[in-house]
């Protein structure tokens, strides 16, 4: 069992520094499989660094009340002794990994806990059949897509063989496909009587697993639902609260601005577009002509090649092939000046002291007076003078969404924008994004994200295997496609 009473803390040592949780009082009886939501900043993933013992032993702060596992006393022993019984999975993944290769990182948890190598070698069999792991083994951990770090950080997990599992923002960079497969290792891990705690913005996969859904508010818990209650919610309600729709095919298609009519000289053109990882292809792309103006999703499973497509697309990559405007063909350089990437993992690209200068950072000075603005639309005002790294995961994305629109660049690619956001704060980048696109060539946004989709995108680009598998308008047919994309996986995409 899990009790937490009258938990409180603040990352930090001042007073202003008060972003974390609040006189959290919580018991999760064993076997339970509870979700922690609410909106972005919230205070959930600090509730599962209380769980796992990383609060108080690795982030520093003030911290009163205690957390109990089995009436252990979590503070008050090592993590070494925690990590018998909490396996955690993080919301970065790349965070969590100590080896180059795979199989090496699914045996290293057994490893630390002293699991003889037989048995070893028995959980990293049975972690590869239940996360279909065949084509991820004995790989180079830093040649894997996110979403196939993802896969791995949580097999890991699995083959320790915790009693606890803790799971922050597990599905941020899944594909439907791993979304599904993440679902039935949940369902299976349930049925054994683990304990599981999620916290996830993305629900519509877990309203079936989970036995209770804690809201979190300013780090307090404000309210507590059954599934049913939650799926019974009018969609007023979830968007006040600021939650994802429970179930896709409730989702509806809001009114996108139309994208101009094709005509000569409206289109992108990509021609021969190919890139190599040594000997294997990544990228074959013969002919591909996209609407100017428009914003485009590109979809696709895990490692389909859409990140190679960006960096290709923004000439970040070296690539065979050519990008052409009007029918003139755009070099690598002078690409690169006119674009600006969202990266997946933000971390990588945010290098000043304060937010605001985040915005500001080599900008002309007209540009800088709307910087402010910018942060005020996407309710990150509060935090214009807060360093960039001090904020939760789905506001650092934030912060990097608003760097794209500020900076006013033609060429905008967005990496898994919606990454680690609530409902509102996926709204207001949907605006921010439809606002940039309407000076810019073009707009991609990698995602795996249907609700931001339906909400902001006019056309969907789905990649396989590192080539076009279809390019169709977001009208009503091609809507139903994307639930369909969304519930079933690639594999059973109509194309």
């Amino acid at each position: 069992m899990i009790e937490l009473r009258n938990v409180s803390f603040r990352y930090g040592q001042a007073e202003k520094d008060t972003r974390g949780v609040d006189a959290v009082n919580l018991v999760i009886e064993s076997g339970r499989f509870v979700v922690l939501c609410g909106k972005s900043g919230c205070g959930k993933t600090t509730l599962t660094r209380l769980i796992n013992g990383l609060i108080p032993h690795f982030f520093e702060g003030v911290m009163d009340g205690a957390v109990f596992i089995d009436g252990n006393e979590i503070g008050k022993q090592s993590l070494a002794k925690t990590a018998h019984i909490v396996g955690s999975v993080f919301q970065n993944p790349r965070s969590q990994f100590f080896n180059v290769d795979t199989t090496s990182e699914l045996a290293f948890g057994c490893e630390n806990l002293g699991v003889p190598k037989d048995e070893i070698l028995k959980r990293i069999d049975k972690a590869r059949a239940l996360f279909g792991l065949d084509d991820l083994l004995d790989r180079g951990i830093f040649e894997l897509s996110s979403g196939e770090k993802q896969r791995i950080a949580c097999a890991s997990v699995y083959a320790a063989g915790p009693d606890v599992f803790v799971l922050d923002e597990p599905s941020s960079n899944l594909d439907a496909h791993s979304v599904e497969m993440m679902r039935r290792v949940l369902e299976q891990l349930k049925a054994a009587g683990k304990t599981i705690v999620v916290s996830e913005h993305r629900l519509y996969y877990l309203s079936d697993l989970a036995d209770r859904f804690i809201y979190l508010e300013d780090g307090r818990i404000a309210a507590e639902y059954t599934p049913g209650g939650l799926r019974a919610m009018k969609s007023e309600t979830l968007e006040r609260l600021g939650l994802r729709c429970p179930d896709v095919q409730k989702l509806t298609r809001n009114l996108v601005p139309a994208a101009p009519p094709r005509r000569k000289g409206e289109t992108v053109e990509l021609t021969n577009l190919r890139y190599r990882y040594g000997r294997n292809t990544a990228l074959d792309i013969p002919s591909l002509s996209l609407r100017r103006g428009e914003i485009t999703a590109v979809i696709g499973p895990n490692g389909a090649g859409k990140s190679t497509f960006a960096g290709c697309f923004c000439g970040i990559l070296k690539h065979r092939g050519t990008v052409s405007l009007n029918g003139k063909a755009l070099g690598r350089n002078e690409r690169i000046r006119k674009s600006y990437m969202v990266m997946q993992d933000v971390n990588h690209q945010l290098f000043t002291e304060s937010v605001l200068d985040e915005l500001t950072l080599n900008i002309p000075e007209d540009r800088k007076a709307g910087a402010a603005a910018i942060l005020e639309s996407m309710g990150l005002g509060a935090f214009a003078d807060t360093h960039p790294l001090a904020l939760s995961g789905g506001q650092k994305q934030r912060v990097a969404v608003a760097g794209a629109v500020s900076a006013g660049k033609e060429l905008l690619v967005y990496d898994e924008p919606t990454s680690g956001q609530d409902y509102q704060s996926m709204i207001a980048t949907c605006d921010l994004i439809r606002k940039a696109a309407e000076k810019a060539i073009l707009s991609l946004v990698i995602t795996h994200d249907i609700e931001f989709i339906l909400n902001c995108c006019a056309s969907v680009l789905h990649l396989e295997r590192g080539t076009v598998n279809a390019y169709y308008p977001l009208d009503e047919a091609g809507s139903e496609k994307i639930k369909l994309f969304a519930d079933f996986g690639s594999d059973r995409h109509p194309g």
